[in-house]
């Protein structure tokens, strides 16, 4: 993939996401149903409990940080501890950085790094309303993290790995920031199946979590040319029925799942 259409891909993320950010999320629609990752016809709530967040979860962050958005729940299976630096890729509003605030603690900090201006701020808004003083947000792209080395314990992230042209140098950064031990703890889409031409060629699809997912084997051969172990990846079968919705009538659920991607360094 040339540099053009790497930087075209980018900015179409950022300028879908940038949309998302500015909506009056309130009315229940946070996307268009090509978008991906979300579900127009139901409120971010009711998103979210399909895809794995409990109802105690949904009902402790600030109001406005879960947009909806995601295709797992990395909370599930990052095991968390007080006292860890967390790292989440892609924070938008702040949702599972919240999540992850309460489990770290006082003596515990997040850092949620977002490409989208407009995703930043309303993540910044949303900890100030929710008095959460170990959060901070940063404004970089998940290929170049402006984080310090050695600097983190755990890697969180949800359907945000797919959407960057440049994967490898995606992982490279996070065994860069990770500290000896650390870990990846990351829910993201996979392909099961080639995707169709018009897919394939479809920035739309890129930016709707879609047309940039990789195969399990591609995704496990990244890892461990980025120095990582013990890489598994499971598919979650169940997720068919969710992502069947994200472009209707295109039976994407054939050719995607959403996974469980784990990683130790």
């Amino acid at each position: 993939m040339n540099v053009l259409i790497k930087n075209e891909i980018r900015e179409n993320v950022r300028g879908r996401y940038r949309e998302i950010a500015i909506q009056d999320t309130t009315s229940g629609s946070c996307c268009t149903p090509t978008s991906g990752c979300c579900d127009t016809t139901m409120d971010a709530n009711a998103v979210s409990s399909k895809l794995g967040y409990s109802s105690e979860e949904l009902s402790t962050v600030p109001t406005g940080a879960n947009l909806g958005l995601g295709c797992g729940n990395p909370q599930a299976i990052a095991t968390l501890k007080p006292g860890e630096v967390v790292l989440d890729l892609g924070s938008g509003g702040g949702f599972d950085c919240f999540l992850a605030a309460k489990q770290a603690g006082e003596n515990g900090r997040v850092i949620g790094v977002d490409m989208t201006p407009e995703m930043i701020s309303k993540a910044r808004g949303n900890a100030a309303n929710g008095g959460y003083k170990n959060a901070e947000f940063r404004l970089g792209e998940i290929e170049h993290l402006p984080v310090a080395d050695t600097s983190v314990d755990v890697i969180i992230s949800n359907c945000v790995f797919n959407l960057s042209p440049d994967k490898p140098q995606v992982f490279q950064e996070a065994y860069r920031v990770l500290k000896p031990g650390g870990r990846l703890a990351i829910s993201d889409v996979v392909l099961t199946a080639m995707l169709p031409e018009d897919l394939q060629n479809s920035i739309a699809a890129y930016s709707g979590c879609v047309s940039g997912a990789s195969s399990i084997q591609e995704l496990q051969s990244i890892l461990v040319k980025s120095g990582f172990q013990e890489v598994p990846i499971e598919p979650k079968e169940d997720s068919r029925t969710f992502i069947k919705d994200w472009v209707p009538g295109a039976n994407i659920e054939q050719y995607i799942v959403s996974a469980v991607i784990q990683a130790v360094k």
